[in-house]
């Protein structure tokens, strides 16, 4: 009988295509590893993985397997946190993921409400892109994360708190006068920057603007702090959502924002979780004090979405 840690051990694996630094994920060391693989390679009647010197390469068969086994390892995950449903709300481990362009800003309202209200939680923050996220919330190595839409999460739940547009953002000596918005038709004449290729904020602004890439100037970057100095330098303008406001433009006297004139929303934050995640009481919670955070926080007009 194939045990849980041998599915354990082949996941770490197929990850991490490497015997050694999967032996140091699972804290084992390597030769029990291996041992433990070649005894469930032999129950299989078949190999899982091809092992050479230098690489290691996951078979046909054995890529089901390990598609299965991710399965598997979900539900007994889900299943370990069954205890925690009936316990206190946010009264224990919470993993949770945010996007690079939500977590700077929301992160700093919304831990001290958590710290507060839920003493005995024990949060841990992930930082990266949307597929990263989604993949890993699929897979059961994070609780939650919280994403802007529209983005593809087919197959897992979403639960929208907020809504926001995005505002231009220009130097004072290249911004326009005695203007209110700004147009969307308008923004070639002000050498837009957005950020780099695989940001769904760059997506996001394109959509609102009903642009193509190709109509974005050449200068792009890896972050809105970035984006905010190139536009300081007088290097062009950007366009940056409502909840960053506070912290990147307002502290600045030389930027000028306007509202982007296009029907909004222009995204929305959410959370994301699995169909079967049995502590639907915890993202509950979240939702309320994030939502009650941004809105007490804010210190712009919400513009009507």
């Amino acid at each position: 009988m194939i045990s849980l840690k041998q599915i354990k051990y082949a996941l770490a694996v197929g990850r991490t295509l490497h015997f050694r630094r999967a032996a140091d994920e699972c804290n084992i060391s390597q030769s029990a590893l291996s041992t433990a693989l070649q005894d469930m390679e032999q129950q299989l009647g078949f190999a899982v993985f091809e092992r050479d010197n230098k690489k290691v390469l996951i078979t046909p068969l054995g890529q089901e397997v390990l598609d299965k086994a991710g399965n598997i390892q979900v539900q007994i995950e889900d299943i370990m946190r069954l205890g925690q449903t009936h316990g206190k709300v946010l009264g224990g481990p919470l993993s949770m993921g945010m996007i690079p362009t939500i977590a700077p800003y929301l992160l700093p309202s919304l831990l001290p409400g958590l710290s507060q209200q839920y003493p005995d939680l024990q949060l841990s923050v992930a930082e990266q892109q949307s597929h990263v996220l989604v993949d890993k919330v699929r897979r059961g190595e994070l609780d939650c994360a919280v994403l802007a839409l529209p983005y593809n999460c087919e197959g897992l739940l979403t639960f929208n708190f907020w809504k926001e547009n995005f505002y231009w953002v220009g130097h004072r000596d290249m911004a326009p006068s005695r203007q209110p918005v700004m147009h969307a038709d308008e923004l070639a004449d002000h050498q837009l920057m957005l950020l780099s290729e695989g940001h769904c904020l760059k997506d996001h602004a394109l959509a609102a603007c009903k642009m193509d890439s190709q109509a974005t100037h050449s200068l792009s970057a890896t972050s809105l702090t970035t984006l905010i100095q190139l536009v300081i330098g007088k290097m062009g303008s950007t366009l940056v959502p409502e909840i960053a406001l506070e912290q990147l433009v307002d502290i600045h006297p030389c930027l000028v924002k306007l509202p982007l004139d296009e029907p909004g929303p222009h995204r929305e934050l959410a959370f994301i979780i699995r169909p079967n995640y049995p502590n639907t009481k915890n993202i509950e919670a979240l939702i309320s004090i994030a939502s009650k955070q941004l809105t007490n926080t804010m210190k712009i007009d919400k513009p009507a979405c």
